[in-house]
């Protein structure tokens, strides 16, 4: 996986379009008005690199494809690439800055706990965000016109993964864990919710720590409450660790998770024996759609992955180009405007349209199971 992303963010030289740098406000003015300013941000660096070169990485090639194709209403696109670090404070503190540079449309943010209080600042500037992984349901319940996003929701995500465990793992014993954040904890919660709808009650609920290493009490804890199946919401890196000890431990348990360990880097940090055997939530894998095929190409020449929201990131830019050239204007307004009215976008992903909310018209999950391929482990959508 590392080796994919060096080759990745290498390749970004060669797409031809603007990265982020300093410029005077002169220069992002000049900019502004020749171009349209889009922005992508995520988590470039730390613990969530992995899906912030997602988002990067298919932002991207989107732009570098419909620029070839003569740009967004006879406009080309000028892309700025922001570094949010999963953390809040400097989620606001990049969407400032665009702001000032006179971006209108961001793809982005991958956290939840990011994306909420940016999407304040951009609707106080009048820009129009689509977020292509944020699956916290309070994002699109705000009644804000400018914020949309592409993947599902978490409380059809927690739907899905209850379902699963009532009809096929009704007599496992649940341990529910999460990570705290917006996200983990929104996850987990839908999924208890689900499981105690259905009749079934966890015999542990904790929360963890980002960023926390040593699960030991915690596992300790969840083999004396024999703990059969264990339930968690967060994201790859404390995911991880998690299915890593649990195997050091003795603690045979069936770990699920959502689509927040949609990476290599979850097997990677769990190890295969933690890994293989582990079930996932995430979208019915967009890499088999023939929509796709074309675009895969472009990334394999790159030596690109396509894992998880790559190409969900490459969707928005899609989007936001039909919905601008259907009401021929690139006032943000106007666009989110066109989003809403009903109109079925041709993605990479397949066609998709918006409630009135900002989310998509269809539900968006299956279940995965992480296997051993032969050349890796990995997740493999279950038949």
């Amino acid at each position: 996986m590392r080796k994919l992303l060096i080759a990745g963010l290498s390749a970004f030289a060669m797409l031809g379009v603007a990265a982020c740098g300093d410029s005077g406000d002169e220069g992002s003015q000049s900019k502004a008005e020749e171009t349209i300013m889009m922005g992508v941000a995520g988590p470039l660096t730390g613990a969530n690199a992995a899906f912030g070169a997602q988002l990067k990485n298919g932002a991207t090639q989107a732009v570098a494809d419909i620029n070839a194709a003569g740009g967004i209403n006879g406009k080309q696109i000028s892309l700025v690439h922001e570094d949010d670090v999963s953390d809040p404070k400097q989620g606001v503190s990049v969407a400032n800055k665009m702001a000032g540079e006179g971006v209108k449309f961001v793809v982005g943010h991958f956290n939840s706990g990011v994306s909420i209080p940016s999407s304040d600042v951009y609707l106080e500037n009048g820009m129009l965000m689509v977020t292509p992984a944020s699956t916290n349901p309070k994002i699109t319940e705000r009644g804000m016109w400018n914020v949309f996003r592409v993947c599902g929701r978490d409380d059809q995500q927690g739907t899905v993964a209850g379902k699963y465990i009532a009809d096929n793992l009704k007599d496992k014993k649940v341990a529910i864990v999460h990570d705290k954040t917006p996200y983990g904890k929104g996850l987990a919660d839908e999924t208890k919710k689900a499981l105690n709808e259905a009749g079934i009650t966890e015999v542990v609920y904790e929360g963890v720590n980002i960023g926390e290493k040593d699960f030991s009490a915690l596992i300790a804890k969840m083999k004396d409450a024999g703990a059969e199946l264990v339930y968690f919401g967060g994201v790859h890196t404390e995911g991880g660790l998690i299915a890593r000890q649990m195997r050091d431990q003795g603690l045979n348990a069936t770990l699920m998770s959502g689509d927040g360990i949609a990476t290599d880097e979850f097997a990677s940090i769990a190890g295969a024996d933690g890994a293989v055997g582990t079930l996932m939530t995430f979208a019915p894998d967009p890499r088999k759609r023939p929509e796709a095929a074309d675009v895969l190409k472009e990334f394999e020449k790159k030596g690109i992955s396509t894992e998880a929201y790559t190409l969900y990131s490459y969707a928005v830019v899609q989007i936001i180009k039909q919905a601008a050239e259907a009401v021929k204007s690139t006032d943000p307004k106007a666009v989110a405007d066109q989003m809403r009215s009903g109109q079925e976008f041709d993605t990479v992903i397949g066609k998709i349209s918006f409630d009135k909310k900002g989310d998509v018209n269809r539900l968006d999950y299956t279940m995965y199971t992480w296997q051993n391929t032969g050349d890796r482990v990995t997740y493999v959508e279950n038949e």
